[in-house]
């Protein structure tokens, strides 16, 4: 008996075993190398951030991608833990290029920053680079940083 001619009947059909193995075979190789390729070009974005008013609620943290995105639409979001009036948090596998970080102490757990009548935080926030806007929000050319070849701490100080 030949390997090659090794065949299966299901349902009257005809299914060589070895020529599927082979298949099967080559697509698991060629994932397997696609999703480590796409790993290897990822690293981590650690954000340490100090100086809270307190250890009430919790950060929002956001990873923005783009300048058309700063501050509206996030890359990525991260929940973190306050203790001690700091907190830390950690973008996973995060590709290469540019980006900018904000965050806002959400002091009650509402998921939004508050502000007073006329729009002023009432809450912590900051920026990567410990960017400050000027009579309004910070800029994405303030606040960008590169992230290639290693991981990126970044630390915000209120």
């Amino acid at each position: 008996m030949k390997l090659k001619s090794l065949c299966i009947f299901v349902s009257n059909k005809k299914i060589n075993v070895v020529s599927t193995l082979v298949k099967i075979l080559v697509i698991l190789v060629f994932t397997i190398t696609v999703a480590h390729a796409q790993k290897e070009n990822t690293q981590d974005i650690i954000v340490n951030i100090s100086g809270l008013d307190n250890d009430k609620g919790r950060l929002l943290v956001g990873l923005y991608n783009s300048e058309a995105n700063f501050l509206d639409q996030r890359f990525m979001s991260v929940i973190g833990e306050i203790s001690n009036k700091t907190g830390k948090v950690v973008f996973t596998d995060v590709p290469e290029g540019i980006y900018a970080v904000s965050f806002i102490h959400d002091e009650n757990n509402n998921g939004k920053m508050d502000t007073n009548f006329l729009g002023i935080p009432k809450e912590d926030y900051g920026c990567s680079n410990n960017a400050r806007g000027t009579m309004g929000p910070p800029k994405w050319k303030d606040a960008k940083f590169e992230l290639k070849g290693e991981s990126k701490i970044i630390t915000i100080t209120l």
